[in-house]
């Protein structure tokens, strides 16, 4: 199956994107040299491939959970333009 200048132009208007007549046609054909590599995949031979196993399965190394620096309040609201104790004071934005 072949993508075609119409196929482009359809998905640039539905993705909201304004292409050139060039880019256009430089689209159209890097898809298409793309769908031609996955046609040579398809045609490779693969019996005796061994199945991968799930990336899932695999285990992470995990560390604990330790916080190495805790913030001070103050540090936290030094920058605040306005506050209310420790909390921050901002402009109401909803009626």
């Amino acid at each position: 199956m072949a993508i075609t200048r119409d196929d482009v132009r359809r998905t640039a208007h539905l993705a909201r994107l304004q292409l050139t007549a060039e880019e256009e046609e430089r689209f159209t054909a890097d898809l298409n040299h793309i769908l031609d590599a996955f046609t040579t995949l398809q045609a490779l031979p693969t019996d005796g491939v061994e199945i991968m196993r799930p990336l899932d399965s695999q285990i992470a190394p995990l560390r604990d959970d330790v916080i190495t620096n805790p913030p001070g309040d103050e540090a936290l609201l030094a920058g605040a333009p306005e506050r209310h104790g420790r909390l921050f004071h901002v402009p109401k934005i909803i009626e």
